[in-house]
Parts: structure tokens; sequence; C-alpha cells
């Protein structure tokens, strides 16, 4: 069985790092097939193990927009028949809609939606089943690649909402300059957590990293030099309703956590004024990489943003963590944020 994934194309590479990391972490079985920038099929999926994977992905996944089951794959000349073949009333409950998704195709969106939909309407023999434009029960979409067709039903709806009603300006405690919901799922994600690990931020801020991880089940600890952030990642978790939380005061400097964490995932501060007391440009990451190590399980992952004029390389190595991969995202003219996921070495 196959598993479908819509994904964003904001950036070229972070939707299938973000994938693959949660493959990896959660032990999926089955077999990534790349169509093209944006579309990605899981294949070889047993039967058995469907539905947890797809919750599953449903639950994490910051990057992809959609998660379909496979029904069907053919070429676009056989659409008549193939769509006749099936047995809908096993995907169909009271009403549905069809959608088309096209990549590096150019039919007709529309013109094929309503043929579908006809099309599926004169093979079922429920007459209570109706075509619902809105907020259907049941969503069957077509994905057109080049003359490729692949057939797939939604199952369950990942919440694209979310990442918009939790900006930072919409929590009841906002500063400038927080991280978008979308890039700290993402980070989260990259750090190769699990349901129940402990996730710690160490420049906390007002929460962002914190309530991404917390929203997958994660235990989070956050830390900060600023009295003020501290206790506003605080209320911003309490909002989101993240039970199983704790915050500190501190300087990372100082920062002896009360147990080993499974990931640090975190967002630095750097320019000309931060909230590091008397530390300044560069000497802040070296600090943070000499104070955090001990605070990490042996196999444990950082997962951190940093500006593209820090060389990070050298004190990765002088630390003894180990670069597993790296992104950019530019973000303006004079500002590359680079993604580094960060390994310390067995």
């Amino acid at each position: 069985m196959e598993l479908l994934f819509i994904q964003s194309q904001e950036h070229p590479k972070l939707p299938i790092a973000e994938l693959k990391a949660v493959i990896e972490c959660e032990n999926i079985e089955g077999t990534l097939d790349i169509i093209t920038e944006g579309l990605v099929i899981l294949k070889d999926i047993s039967e058995e193990n469907l539905e947890d994977y797809y919750k599953l992905f449903v639950r994490r996944l910051g990057y992809t927009h959609e998660v379909h089951e496979v029904i069907s794959k053919f070429k676009y000349e056989s659409l008549e028949e193939e769509i006749l073949k099936i047995s809908w009333q096993e995907y169909i409950k009271d009403n549905f809609a069809v959608r088309v998704k096209r990549f590096s195709s150019d039919i007709d969106t529309v013109g094929c939606e309503r043929e579908v939909g006809s099309l599926i309407l004169s093979n079922v023999n429920d007459t209570d089943i109706k075509v619902k434009l809105e907020n259907p029960n049941s969503l069957v979409r077509l994905v057109a690649y080049q003359d490729n067709i692949f057939l797939a039903i939604e199952r369950f709806k990942l919440n694209k909402k979310h990442f918009e009603e939790i900006k930072p300006h919409k929590r009841p405690f906002f500063y400038p300059g927080s991280m978008s919901p979308k890039l700290a799922r993402c980070m989260v994600n990259l750090s190769r957590v699990c349901e129940g690990d402990l996730v710690l931020d160490p420049f906390c801020g007002t929460g962002g990293i914190l309530i991404e991880a917390g929203l997958i089940g994660c235990k989070v600890a956050g830390s900060d030099v600023n009295w003020k952030m501290k206790n506003g990642t605080a209320i911003n978790l309490e909002y989101c309703g993240i039970e199983n939380y704790r915050t500190f005061n501190v300087d990372v400097r100082e920062l002896k956590m009360y147990e080993k964490v499974d990931s640090v995932v975190t967002d630095p501060p750097y320019g000309i004024s931060t909230s590091t007391g008397d530390i300044d440009g560069d000497e802040i990451f070296n600090e943070f990489f000499h104070s955090i190590y001990s605070n990490m399980k042996d196999d444990a992952y950082l997962c951190m943003a940093s500006p593209h004029y820090v060389d990070l390389q050298p004190m990765i190595d002088e630390v003894g963590f180990q670069l597993v991969e790296q992104y950019h995202i530019k973000m303006h003219r004079s500002l590359t944020r680079v993604i580094s996921v960060i390994k310390k070495k067995d």
C-alpha cells in the first residue's frame, strides 16, 4: 500500500528532509519515491501499518500540505476505464468532492474534476451518495504528473490552519523576530524526536519551538537569560494547551539540566542587539556548543538556526559534534538563515 504526500514548495529541500527525518526516527517501513519537487510517494507499506503511519504523518509534518492513501495509478488516457473499475462505496461516505492537483501537466483541472465526479456517481449503487463541494465527508484527490495520474483518497486531514492560527503575533506573549511555526515544527522533526522525548530550547524566546515540540507529544524545557522571555514562554505554552513543560531563567553557560535531553532545538540570538547578556558576535555560538554538550544524551541531535556569516564547523569539531545536514533559507539580501542538524558523536 502507498501514501501520497503533496508538499510545500517554499523550499527545495526542507520538506523532503523533514519527511525523511520522521521516517527515520519513527522506524517507518517503506520505500520513498520522489516523483518531483512537491510530490512524494511512500511505497511498500503493509496494510496493518498504513493507518498508524498515516495518523503519525498528519500529526507531525509541517512542510507537507496533504497526505492521501493511493487507490490507483494509471495514464491519463485510461481515466474513464480506471475510475469505473473502483468500488467507490469502500472509499466514500455520504458525500464527496473531487480535487485535481497538477505537476508538470496541462490537463483541464475543472473539466477533469467534473468528469471524475460524474463517473463516480454513475458507478455507485447508493443513491444517497452526493457531490458536496464544501467540507465533504470524503475527498478524492487526483494528482496529475505529466501524463500520469495518481488517484487517492484523504483518510485523515492535516490541520493546515494551525500554522496560521498560532503565528507569533497571535499568541498572548509576543516579541518581534520570532520564528514561523512551520519552520519551528520542521526543525523539531529534523531533530529526530518521538512522542515522550525531552526537547530543550536554551534560547526559548517566546516559546515557538517548544510549542511545536509539545504539540507532537514531546516533553519540553526552555531557558532564557531574560526572565520576561522565560515567563512569556510559559504563558504561550499554557495558551496552546501544553502542560508537560518546565522553564528556567538562566544563562546558557550555567545551564545544568535536571536530566539529559533527547534533543536540542533552538534559534540562538545574533546581531547587534541580542538577549545574551555580555556575549557578543560569534562567541555566543562557541559558548553555546560547549555548555550544551553535557546536557545531551549520547545519541541526541541538535537542530539550530544561525546566520550564514558564522562558520559553525570549527566549533562543532572542537566540541565533539558531527554535522549531519544543512539547509539555507534566503531571508533578505544581506541574510541567509542556515538550519544545521548536528549529532553528538557516538
